[in-house]
């Protein structure tokens, strides 16, 4: 009897250790088959595929005071979320500037950026500036671009290109092998193999 009251007495001490490592084991054992949690996956990266397309459209933006700003037509355009751009084919651009002079630039394909500021044209790519006056009120002729690609930079009056251009500026005409035009600062840089014609302005 004592010896059942002994074996009883040390059970009893050691048995909360007993199941404290058992409930050790059993956590242990929990962690490791309980499966991880999901991790956050990273956003998928887009690819350069269009989500909507047009065909044989024309669309118009306003400035704040409702005139007209631009106006982007063209046989199809494709617009690319991943760079926010839209790829236009057989494109035709009018646009704007805030003192309402007008430029037109075409090509067989252009890509433009999300808001219409900046164009690619490329093939046939031409742009097309109507006479206008200058700062000082002095009546400035037209000036006209054609290249194989221009990069036009609208809001700006830009007109960069890589490629072999011709620029035309009233009667004038020279071509070159490269071009970087600044319209606001009527500054114009001509590269590679330039040659130019310029015509005298006849007096009245």
């Amino acid at each position: 009897m004592n010896f059942v009251r002994t074996w009883w007495y040390r059970l009893s001490l050691y048995l909360p250790l007993m199941l404290m490592g058992l409930l050790a084991m059993a956590t242990y054992w929990l962690v490791r088959s309980t499966p991880a949690p999901d991790q956050p996956q990273a956003a998928a990266a887009l690819r350069h595929e269009p989500d909507y397309f047009m065909r044989k459209f024309a669309v118009k933006t306003y400035d704040a005071q409702g005139k007209l700003k631009s106006e982007v037509s063209g046989r199809e355009a494709q617009h690319f979320p991943d760079s926010d751009t839209l790829e236009i084919d057989q494109v035709h651009i009018r646009s704007f500037n805030p003192q309402g002079q007008l430029t037109v630039a075409t090509a067989q394909r252009a890509i433009t950026n999300g808001d219409g500021s900046e164009v690619q044209l490329i093939g046939d790519a031409q742009v097309v500036r109507d006479p206008a006056p200058d700062k000082d009120g002095q009546m400035q002729p037209g000036v006209s671009f054609a290249s194989e690609f221009l990069h036009a930079f609208l809001n700006t009056e830009r007109v960069k290109s890589h490629k072999p251009v011709t620029l035309t500026r009233g009667n004038d005409r020279f071509t070159a092998e490269s071009m970087d035009f600044d319209n606001l600062d009527r500054v114009m840089i001509l590269n590679g193999r330039v040659r130019g014609q310029l015509v005298p302005t006849r007096k009245p």
